[in-house]
Order: structure tokens, then C-alpha cells, then sequence
């Protein structure tokens, strides 16, 4: 596809929650980051949790809340960044919170506080944000680099992050992208489901 190059330094595909946190905290290592995401929007997804209050994290966090194949990368993952640096964040930003059951906390007021903070983080970063992005291919190149083409325009990095979602909320853009996308690069995927008897008793349907 031919079309203006843009060369960064990490690629991230989706402007949710998880896409903002990772390219924030990318763009702190001194990483040049852009952000494509399919949506007018960014966060479009995050603005809906909770009833709209964003349950945005909880006082329990553990290992045993998640499922994996690999129960040590949860551990190793949460031992990183915790619960605690997140708060320490949203405490920064005055944003008011309450605790419901089993330690979820959710916003008094919105969940456009935490999308808020989230984009300025972002952008005293210097983090690009692009929006009605439409992917057209992703490849990598012979130099390991990948190469993303959206809108007429080529953006190469070294690091590719997909921060796609999963199948859920299928009316706010949800799709199965970023499992096609890890077919494409040889992943094997695990069939989702929802395992009830591994889901631990504290995880609220909210």
C-alpha cells in the first residue's frame, strides 16, 4: 500500500482503557507511541463500565483472579504495578470514589473522570492519538518491524501492542480483531468461554 511512512517506536491498536494505560506508561520510558483506534472516539467501551461509574480497580487484586495458562505472569505482572499506583493516580486527579462489595471501587460522579485523566496523561506525554482509524493491513518486515497501514498512511515500530478488546459490547465496536490478528501471526487461540467454576467468588457480573 502505497502512502506517507510514520516511523515511532511502538504501535498500539485500540483507545480503550488498556490501550491509553500501556501507551502512558510507553511514552514515560521515552517511547514515541502512537495510538489507532477504529472509533470517532477514544474509550468508548470504558465510558459504559460499572453503570457508567467505572468499577476502575478493586482493594483485592490477585493472581487468583485471573485466568491463565501461566499463573506466574500474573504474579509477576501485578507485582510491577499495583492496585496502589493506580489509586495513587486517581488521588492526583481528585477524583472521588467509593468502595462497593468485595473492595470494587467505582467514580462518585462518572467514568469520564478516569477517560480523562487517562487521555492527559497521555498527552503530557506526547502520545498521538488517532481516531476513525481504518486498519488495512498489518505486516512485519524482514527487519522484524511491523508495518500497520490506516488511512492511506504506513506506520512502522518495533513494538506492536493490540489493545483491541475482546467479544463483548459488540454494539460499542467490539469484534474479534485481535484474535484474527494473532492467527495471522501464528498465535494459537484459546477458545473463549466462561468458566464459572475457576471464577472466584469475590468477581462481581458488574
Amino acid at each position: 500500500m502505497a502512502g506517507e511512512m510514520t516511523k515511532v517506536d511502538v504501535i498500539i491498536i485500540g483507545a480503550g482503557a488498556s490501550g491509553l494505560f500501556c501507551a502512558m506508561e510507553a511514552a514515560r520510558r521515552g517511547r514515541l507511541v502512537v495510538v489507532l483506534d477504529h472509533a470517532e472516539s477514544p474509550g468508548r467501551k470504558l465510558l459504559a463500565t460499572g453503570g457508567g461509574r467505572c468499577n476502575f480497580t478493586n482493594y483485592e487484586v490477585d493472581a487468583g483472579h485471573f485466568l491463565s495458562a501461566n499463573p506466574h505472569f500474573c504474579k509477576s505482572a501485578l507485582s510491577r504495578y499495583k492496585q496502589w499506583d493506580f489509586l495513587d493516580l486517581v488521588k492526583q486527579y481528585k477524583i472521588r470514589f467509593h468502595e462497593r462489595e468485595h473492595g470494587q471501587l467505582f467514580c462518585d460522579q462518572s467514568a469520564s473522570e478516569i477517560l480523562a485523566m487517562l487521555l492527559d496523561q497521555c498527552h503530557k506525554c506526547g502520545v498521538r492519538i488517532l481516531t476513525s482509524q481504518s486498519i488495512a493491513d498489518i505486516a512485519q518486515g524482514g527487519t522484524g518491524e511491523f508495518v500497520v497501514s490506516a488511512n492511506q498512511v504506513r506506520y512502522v515500530a518495533a513494538s506492536l501492542v493490540i489493545a483491541s478488546g475482546g467479544l463483548s459490547m459488540s454494539t460499542l465496536g467490539a469484534s474479534d480483531f485481535g484474535y484474527q490478528l494473532a492467527k495471522k501471526f501464528g498465535h494459537s487461540i484459546v477458545a473463549t468461554r466462561l468458566d464459572k467454576k475457576r471464577l472466584p467468588s469475590r468477581v462481581s457480573s458488574e
